[in-house]
């Protein structure tokens, strides 16, 4: 595929570092999208005149478009670089954050948060590819595996701000923030970062195409995003299903629903250091031992809940479970992020796209099968999702022993 320059601004050497930084700044920005507004959930309800799940659809809604948008905006960033695009994202996405923060029409609402997702997504990946295009070898390894770990801050500090705005502000407080956000996070853009990717591919439908079906076609790949999706996807059963929990179940305060989401949180970033930790470690045995350990913990919960309906006994059992979902997403997201080095906006825009797909579409239809009633729903909720990645999981045994087959073949023959 040809290629050709970009005659835009580029990164000047000595403002690397802050571009670095500000590029980690942005990869918790759909973390804060969908988690900062958790905890106000029943009372944007109230406010709104809407039924739960109108609201919890707009959490699908941003998921859906955030996907979509990451499945074809690898190619667009590619294409036409990296820069002006996650520029221009961040001033749309900052406006319609204003809009939904003045509004009350949830129709609207439904419209902003799908803007936010295809922005987010054009931001995201954009600093996804960034990392590809500045670094090479254990240094590019070594910033894949702190994204899980950085993303991670999102979930941790966005409920915990939430819940106080809430408390203080009200729902709109939450839109408000991230409009600032994105607008203070612009104006560095501008000062000191520019365009990383030294040359652009041509924007060819018909090569682009192959491309993703390559990837697509490649099976590893493909059933790490399974397992991405299946991951977060758990961590995204209790951000749609915990505040209605904590709120109407328990009777407590959306300050402390922003509290159990920030404990979880931190539990996601200690699953992302404990991958880090083990990155070097054999990758089928550490990730069939995870599950094995999430499955007891999904059981156990289960029963003890049945027991004993406690706030305490439900987060310490989901904290235990989140690890393993922070361990998983950790250890597949380095592995697909880094596998196709040459097309790194399409590599990172169709693992994240199809991620959140699944993501969206499987959070929404299991909220259907298990309503936000209880501890117990939620446990059926994890256990699912668990079952659903041990069959995965035994696809990448397989293909794993296949591997190895072939290549004690190959080196018999020589």
């Amino acid at each position: 595929m040809a290629t050709k320059t970009l005659p835009v601004k580029t990164i000047k050497q000595q403002n690397l570092g802050i571009s670095t930084i500000l590029a980690f700044a942005l990869i918790p920005l759909s973390g804060f999208a969908t988690d900062i507004y958790i905890p106000s959930l029943p009372n944007m309800a109230v406010s709104l005149g809407v039924d739960d799940v109108k609201v919890q659809l707009t959490l699908s809604l941003f998921l859906i478009s955030y996907g979509i948008s990451q499945l074809f905006i690898g190619s667009v960033l590619d294409s036409f670089g990296r820069y002006r695009i996650c520029l221009v994202s961040l001033f749309v996405f900052a406006l319609s954050s204003i809009v939904i923060a003045t509004t009350h029409n949830i129709y609207v609402i439904y419209a902003m948060r799908i803007i936010h997702g295809l922005t987010v997504g054009a931001i995201v990946v954009s600093k996804r590819a960034f990392f590809v295009d500045i670094y090479k070898g254990e240094k590019l390894k070594h910033y894949l595996s702190l994204f899980t770990i950085i993303w991670s801050a999102g979930p941790i500090i966005a409920p915990f701000i939430g819940g106080h705005f809430q408390d203080h502000f009200g729902w709109e407080s939450n839109f408000y923030f991230l409009a600032a956000f994105a607008l203070i996070i612009a104006a560095l853009e501008i000062f000191f970062s520019g365009e990383s990717l030294q040359y652009a591919i041509d924007f060819r439908i018909r090569s682009i195409v192959k491309i993703y079906v390559s990837m697509i076609r490649t099976a590893s790949f493909s059933l790490g995003i399974l397992m991405l999706g299946f991951a977060y996807c758990m961590v995204m059963m209790y951000n749609m299903t915990g505040p209605f929990i904590v709120e109407h179940h328990f009777n407590l305060s959306p300050v402390v629903a922003g509290y159990t989401s920030l404990f979880l949180g931190l539990a996601w970033m200690v699953g992302g250091f404990t991958g880090k930790a083990t990155i070097n470690k054999p990758f089928v045995g550490k990730m069939v031992m995870n599950l094995r350990l999430q499955l007891l913990a999904a059981i156990a919960m289960l029963f003890v809940l049945m027991a004993v309906d406690n706030l305490y006994v439900l987060i310490f059992f989901a904290f235990l479970i989140h690890i393993g979902a922070g361990y998983t997403y950790n250890n597949y997201f380095t592995y697909c992020l880094g596998k196709f080095p040459a097309n790194a906006g399409i590599a990172g825009g169709l693992t994240g796209g199809v991620t959140y797909v699944i993501v969206s579409f499987l959070s929404y239809g299991i909220i259907y099968l298990f309503p936000a009633k209880d501890g117990v729903n939620l446990s059926y909720s994890y256990l699912l999702l668990i079952i659903l990645s041990i069959l995965v999981m035994y696809f990448v045994v397989r293909l794993n022993r296949k591997d190895k087959e072939q290549s004690f073949s190959k080196q018999q023959t020589v």
